[in-house]
């Protein structure tokens, strides 16, 4: 088994950044890299809620995860397990992986820190952390146009 561990930080505090991590209107504006964009995202944010996200690259095809919120701490973690449906990274298709985000005040906002845990090997696990760079960069955009806006 093979782990993602990825630290950004985010100039907002974490009552804002946790509501763009576990609201399906936040799950569309940044999960994905920006050439696989979401077009659905359903989040049920309660633990044994259910969360769903699909993804479609240039050529047309969809990709779609889904999991259950197992811990939720309000502004500073959720916990959720983690499946490609379809598509995604087809060695992790039968396998269910563990996502963390783990949220920290700071002096300049909060300090993210995503954990993706469980994946099936150190291959799937670069995939995962190029996916995951790439949202977390989107995220990041978001954060700073809304503060230029």
């Amino acid at each position: 088994m093979s782990n993602v561990t990825i630290v950004r930080c985010i100039a907002a505090r974490p009552a804002i950044v946790f509501e763009a991590l576990a609201t399906p209107e936040g799950l569309m504006s940044w999960w994905g890299p920006d050439d696989l964009p979401v077009v659905a995202a359903t989040a049920d944010l309660r633990v044994r809620g259910r969360f769903q996200v699909r993804f479609r690259t240039a050529d047309g095809l969809e990709h779609e995860c889904a999991g259950q919120f197992l811990e939720i701490v309000r502004p500073e973690r959720i916990v959720m397990s983690w499946q490609w449906i379809s598509g995604g990274e087809p060695r992790e298709r039968e396998a269910v992986s563990r996502l963390e985000l783990h949220l920290r005040a700071i002096e300049t906002g909060t300090e993210l820190t995503l954990v993706h845990a469980a994946l099936h090997d150190e291959a799937s696990a670069r995939n995962h952390e190029w996916g995951w760079n790439g949202a977390l960069d989107k995220l990041l955009r978001n954060f700073d146009e809304t503060r230029t806006a």
